[in-house]
């Protein structure tokens, strides 16, 4: 998401309160269109109303890592490889995991959250348990869109969502600070449409 200055093109990015600098994304509901997607993610993210869809800047492969995978559907966690053992906790949808071992049709999984800012070896929340086999994918394609913000927002804001509170800010294109991986490869698909596009690294 973009906005036009009297000095250079600004990017909008939000820094999470444990995870570092990121830029807005979010997931295509099941049944729902990426374009439609991108704008209900957009407005739920920055809390912005208006924003428009310039364009879209194609897409690619990004699934998980070897020894990882995605939640395909919202699933409960179980105790066992069986879906009549005890299930205290779910995992939402498009959520990485790392993949433990197998039996019985299920996997047991690992989802884990980092304190990545400041420490990035303290792990703040974690769940392991068994899901289904069909529950998960190893394919993930990310698409990715040019939207544009007419109206004047702050430099700063904050807005809670997704359990977090999350502040939003504006960067200029030519110097972005640095941006968590793997986001922060995103930027070459931006770059193609902004050739002066820079950023920190570090």
């Amino acid at each position: 998401m973009t906005r036009q200055t009297p000095h250079a093109p600004e990017l909008l990015l939000f820094e999470h309160p444990y995870a570092g600098i990121q830029i807005p994304a979010g997931t295509v509901e099941q049944g729902e269109a990426p374009e439609a997607a991108v704008l209900r993610e957009g407005r739920e993210e920055t809390g912005l109303i208006g924003l428009r869809l310039v364009r879209a800047l194609g897409h690619r492969d990004d699934s998980p890592p070897e020894g990882c995978a995605a939640m395909a559907r919202s699933t409960t966690v179980y105790a066992r490889p069986d879906a009549g053992s005890f299930g205290w906790a779910r995992l939402p949808r498009a959520a990485w995991v790392r993949t433990e071992r197998h039996a019985d049709g299920f996997t047991q999984v690992s989802y884990i959250e980092h304190d990545s800012e400041p420490d990035r070896e303290y792990i703040s929340y974690q769940i392991t348990g068994w899901v289904p086999d069909e529950a998960l994918t190893r394919r993930q394609v990310r698409h990715f869109y040019h939207l544009d913000y007419p109206g004047d927002a702050p430099p700063r804001w904050t807005v809670r969502t997704d359990n977090h509170r999350f502040t939003l800010f504006w960067a200029q294109l030519d110097a972005l600070p640095p941006i968590i991986p793997p986001q922060d490869t995103w930027l070459d698909v931006l770059a193609q449409q902004f050739p002066d596009l820079r950023r920190r690294d570090g």
